[in-house]
């Protein structure tokens, strides 16, 4: 069963974050990671959300989404990215049919 990661972010610092963006999507092939969709929140319908930016990456399985997360080469970049980006990560499993 596919599974996805949806992260939530805010940037306070744009050039760390374009580094760690381009370095964080280097790591993903690995586990057979992808980009599904990038974007900037265009309106909030409903609730409170303060985080503008979000990604969706799909995975084959949480084995694989875990193994990215957990993975040395995504393990360093995230020192990198603290203060400079407020991020928020989650991981779905896809909806049965």
């Amino acid at each position: 069963m596919a599974a996805f990661l949806i992260a939530h972010t805010a940037v306070n610092d744009q050039e760390t974050f374009a580094a760690y963006s381009a370095a964080a999507t280097e790591t993903l092939a690995p586990f057979g990671g992808s980009i599904a969709m990038r974007g900037a929140v265009a309106e909030v319908l409903e609730g409170e959300h303060d985080r503008k930016l979000v990604a969706i990456i799909s995975f084959p399985d949480q084995a694989s989404l875990k193994g990215w997360f957990s993975s040395d080469a995504y393990q360093a970049l995230i020192p990198g990215r603290r203060g400079a980006v407020e991020m928020t990560l989650i991981a779905y499993d896809e909806p049965p049919a």
